[in-house]
């Protein structure tokens, strides 16, 4: 089994290191949306442009689960790297794109790039800090992602303003220059090296199924017709490759996602909560905006920080989440946190027949509380349940799962808006018909937010002084 040796110092640079890493993905990802027309009026590719966010979300999505798993089996420190590295070669490339088709490509090798900083930061975080420290250091790195959503806009819609949306990925040079060397100096890490059977079977056949179902989610109803052969194809080969995938998994010596992360007792329902997280935020993130830009004619700015309210009230909740956690337990903090999300959405979904910009707002903060208590306990809890040697599996299964929930919440979704819409009069510019579709949606989130609640209250009661017991024994060789 690998283990891994490091020191306790240095921990404050360490975190704005790892802070800094997130914020790459961060900030790209909000900032590029506002520059899409300026990308279009230089290269065109209109009919393209939504493949730019499409194959960064299946490229980082689907190395998630291979990353987490070789950083079980090198260290976190080379797989980091590694991710900030390609991520900077992937933005030097899109800063230098000469067409659409090329940029789209580009945008692959950044997804490439970002499918190892996240899970791995996350990971780094479980290593580094105590079980009363981490709700904390989760909450500041829930912060990265609300500075996100405002500097990322501003910064991409003032590099289009000036025709320079090359800007926006060739700044990344000195971000990813700096967060690389402060890794580097900063984070100690002594892996105990042994030979390992690589599973690049397990990692081929994985990789190519994911692709291909979520790549058939993605275009089923949009690119294609669900019921076309197209969506047939794509979507029955990933099936097939994903049946063969868990075949080969039973047999590999060292699994590239071994099956009991998907099915322990705890691991389970917390995966479960993942997805649902990722489905309901993509269905706000997608929607809310949108409806309240049609339906109370707010400007597009005012609807965009409606939203970000759900940013500040995610981070704020993760903060205060330890001293739930340690006073009441994992599973009672995470239900609290499923029980306001639920709250939050079925009040989403009543008030979208009266639309009112300062409710939806108030209400979007409400569930980002919900969001914060109930993602960061069952993410720790995971954590907290496996060694050093199991922990980036463990996390990055928790990401993929919250990956996939984006994905098909993207589709299911669109779909039902779609519905509502054409029932409507096809018009989604009518106020009455953007209500309709708005509140279809918020319906479908606080169903989905009901099977959140399940999937905690499924989870087993983790005993504090067990988890802390364990957190301990595996510190001690743990990098920090």
């Amino acid at each position: 089994m690998s283990t891994a040796v490091g020191f306790r110092s240095e921990r404050g640079p360490l975190l704005l290191a790892m802070m800094l890493a997130t914020g790459l993905v961060a900030i790209d990802s909000t900032a590029l949306a506002t520059a899409v027309p300026s990308i279009v009026a230089e290269i065109g590719g209109f009919a393209s442009f939504p493949w730019l966010f499409s194959i960064y979300l299946l490229t980082s999505a689907v190395t998630v689960p291979v990353y987490a798993k070789l950083a079980d089996l090198f260290g976190r420190k080379p797989l980091i790297l590694w991710g900030i590295g390609v991520f900077l070669l992937g933005s030097i490339l899109c800063g230098l794109a000469w067409d659409m088709p090329s940029l789209i490509v580009f945008r692959a090798v950044q997804g490439i790039g970002a499918g190892a900083i996240l899970p791995i930061v996350i990971t780094m975080v479980g290593d580094i800090y105590t079980l009363k420290e981490r709700a904390k250091v989760q909450g500041y790195m829930a912060s990265v992602w609300a500075i996100a959503a405002v500097v990322g806009p501003t910064l991409g819609g003032v590099f289009a303003q000036f025709d320079l949306w090359r800007g926006i990925f060739l700044i990344n040079i000195p971000l990813c220059l700096l967060a690389g060397w402060m890794i580097w100096s900063r984070f100690t890490e002594k892996v105990e090296r042994r030979e390992h059977r690589i599973d690049y079977a397990g990692a081929a056949l994985f990789s190519v199924s994911v692709s291909l179902l979520i790549l058939g989610v993605l275009q089923g109803g949009t690119g294609w017709a669900w019921n076309s052969p197209q969506s047939f194809a794509v979507l029955g080969a990933g099936a097939l490759l994903l049946v063969a995938f868990v075949l080969v998994e039973r047999r590999a010596a060292e699994p590239i996602l071994p099956l009991w992360a998907l099915t322990r007792r705890l691991l389970w329902p917390t995966n479960l909560l993942g997805f649902c997280v990722g489905a309901v935020l993509i269905g706000l993130t997608a929607y809310v905006p949108t409806f309240l830009t049609v339906t109370t004619d707010a400007a597009p700015i005012a609807a965009g920080l409606a939203l970000g309210a759900m940013t500040i009230g995610w981070p704020v909740a993760a903060a205060v989440s330890g001293r739930l956690y340690l006073r009441f337990g994992f599973r009672s903090t995470t239900i609290l946190g499923a029980g306001i999300l639920l709250i939050g959405t079925g009040l989403l979904t009543w008030s979208a027949a009266s639309p009112s910009i300062w409710v939806v707002a108030g209400l979007c903060f409400v569930i980002g509380v919900g969001f914060g208590f109930a993602s960061v306990p069952s993410l720790v809890a995971a954590q907290a349940s496996v060694e050093w040697s199991e922990r980036g599996v463990v996390t990055g299964t928790q990401l993929f799962s919250r990956s996939i929930g984006q994905s098909i919440g993207a589709a299911a979704f669109g779909a039902v808006a779609n519905a509502v819409i054409l029932a409507n009069g096809g018009d989604e510019t009518i106020s009455s018909t953007m209500e309709a579709a708005a509140g279809a949606v918020f319906l479908g989130g606080a169903i989905v937010a009901v099977v959140l609640l399940i999937a905690a209250i499924a989870m087993p009661r983790v005993p504090l002084p067990a988890a802390e017991a364990a957190q301990e024994a595996s510190a001690e060789a743990s990098p920090a």
